[in-house]
């Protein structure tokens, strides 16, 4: 793994932190960074609801991307409870499609 990914492997594990936000919300299990075309880190976790209102870790992180002013993202990664890498879901890989149209190939995931 060369920096970059460690640095963004480093950024999620930080934020991953599983938690019971009410008793039908849970937070944290998944975590993610992305990376946008200028170099800076955005991170998010997942937000698990009883309902489809939650959202996953990777479409949090670019949220908070682009609530920073950005809209290109180069690398993401997410990762599990456990520490272990995992690929961004469908809707999380569609958002990022739908994001940079012309360019969503780019992004290393």
């Amino acid at each position: 793994m060369n920096d970059i990914w460690k640095e963004l492997y480093n950024a999620a594990k930080n934020v991953l932190k599983p938690r019971e936000v009410s008793k039908i919300i849970e937070a944290g299990g998944v975590s993610a960074a992305v990376e946008s075309l200028s170099g800076k880190i955005y991170v998010g976790v997942c937000v698990d609801t009883a309902c489809t209102l939650g959202v996953c870790a990777e479409r949090n992180a670019i949220f908070n991307m682009i609530t920073n002013g950005e809209d290109a993202i180069k690398r993401v990664i997410a990762i599990d409870r456990n520490g272990k890498a995992i690929p961004p879901c469908g809707a999380c890989r569609e958002f990022m499609t739908q994001l940079m149209p012309e360019d969503y190939r780019k992004i290393e995931k």
